[in-house]
């Protein structure tokens, strides 16, 4: 059986991966073998939307994040945006989604050369995309300080980065990527670095950003209660699979998937962010000696790549592929328990 793809119907989609896979290979004894990094993985960013790729480390986030934004080659499948694929074999392709995709990473603290002024930093993606004029530089570098709160702009626009804080950094980097005015971004862990106290003020620039500009954004997290106050929907990775994707208030009130399930109980405090479902309220029976052991992403995949974790596998989990289910609201799961 072949799964359906996990992606919900939607108008204008802005980025899309389509069938993607990715395999790294391997060097020295392992020569030969390769990790299965992602397996046939569909997303749908649309236009204006916010959405949430949510999993564990390794699940696959970041390498998908990567092919995105063309930093990489897919092994099969497609990246597409506004409907028509995009290489990054092409010079012209890459020139061109470089401008229109962007990405703000998850380290404020390597992200930004510490020898250049705030001046430099934002001064250098303005002149690549076009921009000549001193004055317009100037003027563009003080209107995007403004754009991420960082006021008032003349007292930012001369300091290093080693001057700022974590906040003030990824403000910064946020800056930084507005300055091709792109219509995606993508935010690898972008706040996963900060302290407690100002990741929310991130978030909340972030959506003012959609809000204002009408972005897309990609946010990638391993944190599926910030996942649910930030996103308008979200996908679940496990193991270089979206197994359950939907609107954010259905996937965090009614998970399908066993994996969504565990990430659910598995959160610390989910009310963190001011929203959230209690752990304790998320029925989830789980061996803890299950959830120590990692997916075998050397092997090919076969069947449920989460029914070696998961309480409630049956023999065909891990022999067959699980079919796409559709639930309310566009909420869709890949898993065998609800196959009748």
């Amino acid at each position: 059986m072949t799964a359906a793809p996990l992606v919900a119907e939607a108008a204008e989609a802005i980025l899309q991966a389509v069938g993607v896979t990715k395999r790294i290979p391997l060097h020295g004894r392992d020569r030969g073998r390769a990790v299965h990094a992602l397996n046939g993985v569909d997303l749908t960013l649309r236009r204006g939307q916010i959405l949430a790729l949510v999993g564990e480390s390794g699940s696959g986030k970041s390498t998908l994040a990567r092919l995105l934004a063309l930093g990489d080659t897919p092994t099969d499948g497609e990246i597409r945006f506004a409907g028509k694929q995009v290489r990054p074999g092409r010079r012209a392709d890459r020139r061109a989604h470089f401008g229109r995709v962007q990405m703000v990473l998850q380290d404020p603290f390597s992200s930004l050369n510490n020898l250049h002024r705030v001046r430099y930093i934002l001064s250098r993606p303005l002149r690549n995309f076009g921009r000549t004029s001193p004055a317009e530089i100037e003027g563009r570098i003080l209107e995007l300080l403004e754009r991420v709160n960082l006021t008032p702009a003349t007292d930012f626009i001369d300091k290093f980065p080693h001057e700022l804080s974590g906040g003030q950094r990824q403000r910064i980097a946020i800056a930084r990527a507005l300055a091709a005015e792109p219509v995606v971004l993508l935010g690898d862990e972008p706040v996963s670095m900060l302290d407690v106290s100002i990741r929310l003020d991130i978030l909340n620039l972030l959506a003012e950003l959609r809000d204002r500009d009408g972005l897309a954004m990609l946010y990638i997290t391993h944190d599926i209660a910030s996942a649910r106050y930030f996103a308008d929907e979200i996908s679940v990775m496990y193991a270089g699979h979206i197994v359950e994707s939907g609107p954010a208030e259905q996937v965090t009130q009614e998970p399908k998937h066993p994996y969504t399930k565990l990430l659910l109980a598995a959160s610390p405090n989910p009310d963190r962010l001011t929203v959230g479902t209690e752990a304790e309220d998320v029925d989830v029976d789980v061996d803890e000696k299950d959830l120590a052991e990692p997916p075998n992403l050397l092997a090919e995949p076969v069947g449920c790549p989460f029914a070696h974790r998961c309480p409630d596998a049956a023999p065909v989990c891990s022999a067959t592929a699980p079919p796409t289910h559709s639930f309310a609201a566009g909420q869709l799961a890949r898993c065998w328990l609800y196959d009748s």
